[in-house]
């Protein structure tokens, strides 16, 4: 058995040998760059763990997790065109170091390229199914994509329509590589099942984790500034519920917040203010309690894998190690 840590070496160590010798080397230059920028890797991780639990020779499937960490790049650099962020890891995007051309083409590129290391050496028995879930998880992605950007046009976003966005935008690729993994060790079908539904709810805990970190985080553990979010008037579930709890004088300057347009307000003002209204609301509390049951539904689920506990144990370590608890 291998702990995260292990794994994750072993994942790293294969994204730096990635071949890169098609031409033109101006199409895959952006694709080198942008893995080579680093990153959790929590994806490709997963897959080798669900693997993992099962059997040994995680190297065998190294090429279906390389294709699950391309392919969530590729989500990233299409999405930071899409916002027009001009960082990613503290790095210039794609879209800034080049140009927006080279951001959708080798974007594009990427996506086909994930699909290629997924089929790679994918026993022929398994190969429907791996692909089939894959293809689902990239079409849910896309659509939790949409639901985001719709999101902000809307002033009615209700929690249940945001849980569902980042369930599709988040959590289903956690779930999925947890499944294939287990799928391609030959797991039984209800473990496999059970370990995407693992995911799902390691995902969202994962998500509402971000929100609550960008306004309640330290900078310097957190890798950038708090209170973006706050500043574009993100539908998080932070704001989504301030929304819906608050009355009187609280409602209206958080309606004057966010009504005020970019430039008009000294960001850090704005911050710390909306800030004070989630404090004084409750946000923080509700956004906690919301992460712990996600939290708690994923523990459930762990426990209820037919393994034995020596053989979960490593799981459950990086699923803390995710969230930033000890127990």
């Amino acid at each position: 058995m291998y702990n995260w840590k292990e794994l994750l070496e072993k994942v790293n160590g294969e994204i730096a040998r990635m071949p890169f010798d098609r031409k033109p080397a101006e199409l895959y230059a952006p694709i080198r760059y942008v893995l080579s920028i680093g990153g959790k890797r929590i994806r490709p991780v997963l897959m080798l763990m669900g693997y993992n639990l099962y059997r040994e020779d995680v190297e065998s499937i190294f090429s279906q997790a390389l294709g699950i960490e391309v392919y969530h790049n590729y989500t990233l650099l299409h999405d930071d065109l899409m916002d027009r962020a001009d960082m990613r890891r503290g790095m210039p995007t794609v879209h800034k170091k080049w140009n927006d051309n080279a951001a959708v083409l080798s974007g594009d590129s990427m996506l086909v390229m994930a699909y290629r290391y997924m089929e790679q050496g994918c026993p022929e028995g398994k190969l429907g199914e791996v692909m089939r879930l894959f293809t689902e998880t990239a079409l849910e992605i896309g659509e939790g994509q949409q639901y985001d950007i719709d999101f902000e046009s809307r002033e009615d976003v209700t929690e249940e329509e945001y849980i569902e966005m980042i369930r599709l935008k988040t959590s289903v690729l956690l779930a999925c590589a947890l499944k294939i993994g287990a799928t391609l060790a030959g797991a039984p079908a209800q473990d496999a099942g059970l370990l995407y539904e693992f995911g799902e709810n390691l995902g969202l805990a994962f998500q509402l984790q971000d929100d609550y970190l960008d306004v309640y985080g330290d900078p310097e553990v957190f890798g950038k500034n708090v209170g973006g979010d706050i500043l574009c008037n993100k539908k998080t579930y932070m704001l989504i519920n301030a929304f819906r709890l608050a009355g009187g004088e609280d409602r209206k300057a958080l309606l004057e917040w966010t009504g005020k347009p970019e430039g008009s307000y000294v960001p850090e003002e704005k911050i710390a203010a909306v800030t004070a209204l989630y404090n004084k609301i409750g946000i923080r509390g509700l956004c906690d309690r919301k992460i712990r049951h996600y939290f708690d539904e994923a523990r459930k689920v762990w426990e209820r894998l037919d393994l034995p506990d020596e053989r979960k144990v490593p799981l459950w370590e990086m699923a803390l190690s995710l969230l930033g608890r000890k127990s």
